[in-house]
């Protein structure tokens, strides 16, 4: 079995703060995750990954890293 790594979002409760009721309906990021399905990617990436070792970073959580550092021009 690969160890590719893949990120089950779980939402994180601290007391009664919830950070997508902050986030307003209209983000751009939270728009763009409605439409952009990046699951192609593990099939993809999935020849990269070695078959021991720790689990590596989901390749869907890096591609948005990347994106939001190329879109937020972040260096």
């Amino acid at each position: 079995m690969p160890m590719q790594g893949k990120k089950n979002y779980q939402e994180k409760l601290f007391t009664s703060f919830k950070l997508s009721d902050r986030v307003s309906k209209e983000n751009f990021y939270r728009r763009l995750k409605e439409v952009l399905d990046l699951d192609f990617l593990y099939p993809l990436t999935n020849k990269f990954y070695g078959q021991s070792g720790q689990k590596s970073i989901d390749p869907v959580v890096f591609f948005k890293i990347c994106l939001v550092g190329y879109l937020e021009n972040i260096t």
